[in-house]
């Protein structure tokens, strides 16, 4: 009787299991970029299983291209794509029926890097150089603004796509400067290559403040309860991380063997003051006021209506 009920105790037990990971929904998320303490939110809501507690069954997607996450998310196949909103615009104008639909990291990160030690002492000394960039569509935004306000025209800069490997291109000498690389990133990059970078900042040559990395989803989507929960678990992830950014560290870089290196240990403590501690709600008058910057240097036509751009799920 005793080995009956204790069948039947385990049968209860692994049916109660399949249900409950049957539940679970399943959610994707396409990075803008190869793993790294950018991203720390989501992977320390994957690590400490606020996901599985909101019902996600959360896959995380590093990108082949820098510029394919928001094509993804249009198409629909993926329900997130980590994007930014000086490209959202952009997106916009080219008809990409994309939406942001939430803020991972809240300030600019995105700055125009040089060797401290070479011969590029001011944006003016860019004129006839090679830059290199690796995600389209940011440059227009930030990049010709900055050169222009330093009286060089981006048509007398030769621009190269080195996709992701802006540090290693600078290190080679094969550009100049790159554009798109993050301060808290590529310049302990440099560090790390026994070089040192110097980041022009845009906020400091034309460019009014922006969200650097935003969730964008397709604008087709109507059902927003699973992205309002994977939300959710990730500002609770934020709440744990500035609240013990050396304990959430740990847990960052057990994620993947790449991730425990100095580089990125650096990396981690430059980046998380910078995420969203309310990354549902939408700053209205942010965004009106960026998209009033880029029609006024002529990267777009009309400042396109909040609603056609963004959703504010905070208020949904």
């Amino acid at each position: 009787m005793k080995s009956l009920l204790a069948a039947l105790i385990l049968s209860a037990s692994a049916a109660a299991g399949t249900t409950a990971t049957a539940a679970e929904t399943k959610f994707s998320v396409m990075l803008d970029w190869f793993i790294n303490p950018d991203h720390g939110p989501i992977i320390i809501a994957k690590q400490r299983g606020y996901f599985k507690e909101a019902g996600l069954d959360v896959e995380i997607i590093a990108p082949a291209d820098p510029s394919d996450p928001p094509k993804m998310a249009a198409a629909g196949k993926v329900d997130l794509a980590v994007s930014y909103q000086p490209q959202l615009y952009l997106q916009h104008k080219e008809g990409l029926p994309v939406v942001r639909v939430g803020t991972l990291v809240s300030s600019p990160l995105y700055c125009v890097m040089v060797d401290a030690e070479g011969p590029i002492k001011s944006l003016a000394d860019l004129k006839g150089k090679r830059v290199g960039f690796s995600v389209p569509g940011i440059e227009e935004a930030l990049l010709h603004c900055m050169l222009r306000s330093n009286g060089v025209e981006p048509s007398e800069v030769e621009q190269i796509n080195v996709n992701f490997a802006l540090t290693a291109a600078l290190a080679a000498g094969r550009v100049d400067a790159t554009s798109g690389a993050f301060r808290n990133f590529e310049l302990h990059q440099m560090e790390a290559v026994d070089r040192k970078g110097k980041c022009f900042l845009p906020e400091e040559h034309g460019v009014p403040s922006y969200e650097e990395l935003i969730y964008e989803a397709s604008a087709e989507r109507t059902d927003f309860v699973d992205v309002k929960k994977f939300l959710s678990a990730t500002a609770r992830a934020t709440k744990d991380i500035l609240a013990d950014p050396e304990g959430t560290w740990n847990e960052f870089k057990s994620y993947g063997a790449e991730l425990d290196d100095k580089l990125n240990h650096a990396a981690w403590f430059d980046t998380y003051p910078k995420f969203a501690t309310d990354p549902i709600s939408l700053d209205v008058a942010g965004y009106r006021a960026f998209g009033a910057y880029l029609k006024e240097v002529g990267m777009i036509d009309e400042v396109p209506a909040i609603e056609t751009i963004a959703r504010d799920l905070g208020t949904q």
